[in-house]
């Protein structure tokens, strides 16, 4: 039985064979390959996208979709063994997870991380404890990756440049009035270099570069590929000849649960945000970002307006790419 956890754990021949059959879905989005079939949704926190996407798409194919807000209209659950369960906590994954096994064909499960200790958060505790204890496949709605997301710039990036390898991306940091999950960020990493993209990962100063685990990954990936993944801290640099321009924020890892700390080095660099000036600079690049994005902040009104803006593309791709997914992980 395999999970989708993270897109480190696929090979690039399955990820494609999952972006052939998304383009298949997307021409003939209705079908019964989850007919009779049911899927748990866990939000324990916010979502449009996902959570729409999810639903929909498990209807279109024919199945039926149960969403679960543990600690609201489901029981708040436990995940360490040997807790002393007199707090919040009503039940045990061990058992939550089981249980949804008995009931439905997929568990998909979606938690970020609490933003007070990144060395506990790193460790993705409750994607993992559920994956450690369903019997049914397990899917990723975001932690601290986001495969799925992963997977549907793939497919955009697919469709707008036809072969991606070799192409010159840009993931570039932006300013945010909060610090945010890296998750998104990780994720276009990995997919970028996976892919044989030349990358370039743009960022304030060496406190906003992600975890070595990405890191060390996306290095790997690139030379699998005869690439060099290149760190900038230079702005005009990074942005010349980019032909994908991926914009997301994040918090500084070393200063992850200490947002006070952060604040006054973030609100000095609202100069990284996504403007025309920059993407002047760009080899006709096209433009995305993951949503939600606040205008005038990530981006600015001309660049998400633009023609070559494809963030609303990436966005409808999220529901392809996930029937996809669970179609292949109902049927292994």
């Amino acid at each position: 039985m395999k999970h989708f956890l993270s897109t480190e754990d696929w090979s690039q021949d399955d990820l494609k064979s999952l972006l052939t059959l998304a383009a298949q879905l997307k021409q003939h989005p209705t079908g019964d390959t989850l007919q009779g079939k049911s899927v748990a949704l866990l939000f324990f926190n916010n979502s449009l996208r996902t959570r729409t996407s999810f639903e929909l798409g498990t209807h279109q194919l024919g199945g039926k979709a149960v969403v679960l807000t543990p600690g609201k209209d489901a029981w708040p659950l436990a995940f360490n063994f040997g807790e002393v369960m007199d707090g919040e906590a009503e039940e045990h994954v061990a058992e939550a997870a089981r249980v949804l096994s008995r009931y439905c064909d997929l568990i998909a499960v979606r938690c970020f991380p609490k933003f007070e200790d990144w060395q506990v958060d790193r460790e993705d505790l409750v994607i993992n404890s559920f994956a450690e204890h369903a019997t049914v496949p397990v899917i990723n709605m975001e932690t601290i990756v986001h495969p799925c997301q992963e997977l549907a710039l793939a497919m955009t990036m697919q469709e707008h440049f036809g072969n991606v390898q070799d192409r010159k991306f840009v993931l570039t940091w932006t300013y945010h009035p909060k610090p945010l999950n890296t998750a998104v960020a990780n994720s276009a990493l990995l997919i970028a270099t996976k892919l044989g993209m030349k990358v370039t990962l743009l960022c304030p100063n060496e406190e906003y570069l992600l975890d070595n685990r990405f890191m060390e990954a996306a290095q790997d990936y690139s030379a699998a590929h005869g690439n060099t993944l290149t760190v900038s801290h230079d702005i005009e640099s990074a942005y010349k000849d980019a032909e994908m321009v991926y914009a997301k924020s994040w918090g500084a890892l070393p200063y992850f649960g200490r947002w006070d700390d952060e604040k006054p080095m973030r609100d000095k660099l609202k100069h990284f945000i996504v403007d025309e000036e920059k993407m002047a600079l760009t080899n006709n690049a096209r433009f995305s970002h993951c949503l939600p994005l606040r205008r005038n902040i990530k981006a600015t009104d001309a660049v998400m307006d633009a023609d070559y803006c494809v963030a609303i593309d990436e966005a409808e791709n999220r529901l392809h790419v996930q029937k996809a997914l669970m179609t292949k992980l109902v049927n292994q």
